[in-house]
């Protein structure tokens, strides 16, 4: 296929260039009163102040052929612009858009709320998204402070056609392809109810994001689509991930330098690659990762269970206060890993990211690999302050593999407390 076969489609709103300081929301954001909007709006019951914008009023057509990007810019542009209350809706039917930008800020008083119960297809062909996906993304939201997407409604990437095209697994510094939803800079936002299939990159990607919330998803992608992770956090804060199932071909949450105080609860992967802080070290003068908590989580038929992954560079960051706790792995191959040799395990370089204050609680079920705990740590940083309490995991790989059950540990510094199965490192 040749990706210049067509013009590329990607429309900018330019929002609030004049007066900035009149697109601020009033008020600090109530994370609470936020979500009970977002359920309220769900259920058709928000009051008479909303004023509602929908994208068939704007020339949209729900007939799942006719490309209605430049219809839901326009419905976008005049429920921004709105200075009361606003939502836009995306009603039921199928719909056909190419890739997108919702730029801010907005003029709305509160958070302007999304609420999508139709069907929204992406453009198969890669013709549309020309520049890569650091360029063309397919749904991405930027620059806005108070955001509430809700819905039952599902946007569906068209991903198999291209994700042949993928080859970042042959390149570390691969193009990537088009992430479903990217939202840059949003701020005191709710994503919640939507579902998402078959991105041609990432599901969902959530970077420079503040007081962000992603709850009740559905994400769903083949077991063997490339690098379709589900949700990819970097350089955001206080972003907290509930209630969500994820299937898909990489990791299914997946939190990577900048990444701070984030939380996963509640949330049920497989297939895909587990939980992953990292990769780490990719590049120069990366941010830290701090107050990682995943828990009260499940993981069956993934390649991973919870992980930490850095390259072997000479770029410095450090890893902090990970906490992977109340989790239940089914036929996991690799439940508990600390990967420090992540992409080329042949270079003499030693990995310079720091990790220190990693704990293990309460994490039970089956694993299908011999080595269910691997902490393979850097000679010159070694992983210092993990702690293993009560671990529980049996074996139910080939019952013909003669290896013991164990634990292996090089340049590590653990403790335990309580049940360890299988037995602690040597």
């Amino acid at each position: 296929m040749a990706f210049v076969s067509k013009a590329r489609i990607s429309l900018i709103l330019l929002l609030c260039l004049v007066n900035r300081n009149g697109c601020e929301r009033t008020g600090p954001f109530n994370p609470a009163e936020a979500l009970v909007k977002a359920k309220n709006a769900a259920a058709g019951k928000l009051g008479p102040d909303v004023k509602t914008f929908n994208v068939l009023d704007y020339g949209a057509k729900a007939n799942g052929k006719t490309d209605s990007s430049i219809n839901f810019i326009r419905t976008f542009k005049a429920a921004c612009n709105f200075r009361g209350n606003a939502m836009m809706v995306i009603p039921k039917g199928d719909f056909l858009i190419g890739p997108i930008i919702f730029q801010g800020p907005c003029f709305n008083p509160s958070s302007l709320i999304i609420q999508a119960n139709g069907i929204v297809k992406a453009q198969a062909d890669l013709s549309y998204f020309t520049g890569g996906a650091d360029d063309t993304d397919w749904i991405t939201f930027q620059s806005i402070n108070g955001l509430i997407l809700s819905g039952t409604g599902t946007f569906h990437g068209q991903g198999a056609k291209a994700w042949k095209y993928n080859d970042c697994a042959q390149k570390s510094h691969c193009v990537r392809l088009a992430a479903n939803f990217k939202f840059n800079k949003v701020n005191d936002a709710i994503i919640n109810g939507i579902n998402s299939i078959d991105p041609k990159g990432f599901h969902i990607m959530v970077t420079v994001c503040r007081n962000f919330r992603l709850l009740n998803l559905k994400l769903q992608a083949p077991g063997d689509s490339p690098n379709t992770d589900g949700i990819h956090i970097s350089k955001s804060n206080v972003v907290k991930i509930a209630h969500c199932v994820i299937g898909t071909g990489d990791d299914c949450v997946s939190m990577i330098h900048g990444s701070i105080d984030i939380s996963v609860n509640k949330v049920i992967c497989g297939p895909g690659h587990g939980f992953s802080v990292g990769s780490l070290g990719h590049y120069d003068d990366e941010a830290d990762v701090n107050k990682i908590v995943v828990t009260n989580s499940s993981l069956t038929d993934t390649t991973n269970g919870v992980r930490i992954k850095t390259y072997k560079t000479d770029s410095p960051s450090k890893a902090s206060s990970i906490f992977f706790t109340d989790l239940i792995m089914n036929r996991v191959k690799n439940p508990i890993i600390i990967d420090q040799e992540y992409g080329n395990r042949r270079s003499t370089q030693t990995s310079k990211v720091s990790i220190c204050d990693v704990r293990f609680v309460n994490i039970k079920g089956t694993s299908i690999s011999k080595v269910a705990v691997q902490f393979l740590c850097s000679k010159s940083n070694p992983c210092e302050g993990i702690q293993m309490n009560n671990i529980d995991l049996q074996y139910v790989g080939p019952p013909r593999d003669q290896q013991p059950f164990e634990s292996n540990c090089t340049n590590a510094k653990v403790s335990y407390v309580g049940l360890q199965n299988p037995p602690p490192c040597r």
